[in-house]
């Protein structure tokens, strides 16, 4: 009765794969957007079936935050959006290289930097400057050296400097 009850469980799950990946890949059609939406993406009307599923997907989520937010969050997105369309493509692709490496850390990684981050803001202008131009005065190693120090010894790892005299 198990091996039966998991045959036919796998089944369920293989028969279930091709509408699961369909909803997935789906895009979302231009009736399906609320009003707000449809007003603010407007310009899109027109190619909107042309686009990738994934892209609709991305451009109806953006738009959702975007009626969500008040005015001094658009402010920001606005003035986030210009800065970002200022940078060369390959400012962009470090920043997007970043990300991703962000992304991959694990959560208490990413937890540990945004609160070394926000140590780093609440700093005076001036300090946060110094550091900056500290940083930017070091070479790479100089730069690893200073990214280990502060992220402490790796787990089991072995101190092999010598042992000072006791």
């Amino acid at each position: 009765m198990n091996k039966f009850a998991t045959l036919l469980l796998v089944l369920l799950v293989i028969g279930a794969a091709p509408a699961l990946a369909d909803e997935a890949t789906a895009g979302v059609p231009w009736s399906a957007l609320d009003e707000p939406s449809q007003a603010l993406l407007a310009g899109q009307k027109d190619r909107w079936d042309s686009l990738p599923p994934e892209r609709q997907r991305a451009i109806a989520e953006g738009a959702e935050r975007w009626l969500g937010m008040d005015g001094i969050d658009r402010a920001q997105a606005n003035e986030r959006w210009q800065h970002w369309r200022s940078l060369t493509p390959e400012q962009r692709a470090r920043l997007r290289k970043g990300w991703q490496r962000f992304r991959d850390l694990p959560p208490e990684k990413q937890e540990a930097l945004r609160k070394a981050y926000q140590q780093f803001k609440d700093l005076p202008p001036e300090r946060r400057d110094a550091l900056r131009e500290r940083w930017q005065q070091m070479s790479p190693e100089e730069r690893r050296h200073a990214i280990q120090r502060r992220q402490g010894p790796k787990p089991d790892s072995v101190d092999k400097r010598l042992c000072p005299p006791c």
